[in-house]
């Protein structure tokens, strides 16, 4: 009965090393899969839904028509600190609702991304100015493509990081023209903002997964977020100002957060 009982709990010690070995050994190297980002727009805990009126802190109210916005420059972070970055050539997109499924979501798939733990997203909101000063022969088909979605002003002034248009209702003016959009202009001002988001949960990108992961973005901190904005007092018109477009550039730092990560 002794030697069962030994056999037994060495078979058992056997397996347990054996997927233990296999968990922390796994060669991950020259492996690739694809990973999925999910941005889905609220506004508080409300979906975001077009022509619906949302109300300000200051009771201030807003309808949007358009919504869309730039991010660039995506990295991973592993659990040993490894960073994946995007190449250059592709690492630039637009978030527009007007894209979104039923269910309020657009994906942006990110190809042949190594396969590791990944811990921490970031990404850029605009275009940089490295990537600005390029020139157009530097933006390769983003160039045509921001032009087409009106998310360019002109090669002089640079790109609309965002396209927020609508009407607000304040006090006694009721649906004013409402256009919130916010960039870089030039060299002269610099509204280039990175965001470093914790996941939740490892993403684990393998070559026989599907990795997605839920990005949830806050469009009221665009107006009531670090600094609240009053539509009435000039923020009703954001395009290049040195004093309006950097708040709103702040502001948007604070409306991501990551959900959940599916790994399946």
């Amino acid at each position: 009965m002794k030697l069962m009982k030994f056999a037994f709990a060495a078979a058992l010690c056997i397996l347990f090393t054996a997927c233990t070995s296999d968990d922390s050994t796994e060669n991950l190297d020259g492996l690739i899969g694809d990973i999925s980002l999910k941005f889905d727009n609220g506004v508080g805990d409300q979906d975001f839904i077009f022509e619906t009126t949302y109300t300000k802190s200051n009771n201030e109210t807003y309808k949007l028509s358009t919504l869309k916005y730039l991010i660039s420059n995506v990295r991973l972070t592993d659990d040993e600190g490894n960073i994946f970055e995007y190449p250059s050539d592709k690492n630039v997109f637009i978030v527009d609702e007007a894209d979104s499924n039923n269910a309020g979501e657009i994906y942006i798939t990110l190809e042949d991304v190594d396969a590791a733990n990944y811990t921490s997203i970031t990404f850029g909101i605009g275009i940089d100015q490295e990537r600005y000063l390029k020139g157009a022969d530097g933006q390769g088909d983003f160039l045509s493509i921001a032009q087409e979605e009106g998310m360019l002003w002109s090669w002089a002034t640079g790109y609309r990081f965002t396209r927020f248009d609508g009407v607000y209702t304040s006090g006694t003016e009721i649906e004013q023209g409402l256009n919130i959009h916010m960039g870089s202009v030039g060299t002269s001002i610099d509204n280039y903002r990175e965001v470093t988001l914790p996941l939740p949960t490892e993403a684990r990108v393998r070559p026989d997964k599907i990795t997605e992961v839920h990005i949830k973005a806050d469009i009221s901190k665009v107006f009531d977020g670090v600094t609240s904005i009053n539509f009435s007092d000039g923020y009703s018109q954001v395009h290049t100002s040195a004093e309006t477009t950097p708040v709103i550039a702040d502001n948007m730092m604070h409306m991501f957060m990551v959900h959940h990560v599916h790994n399946e």
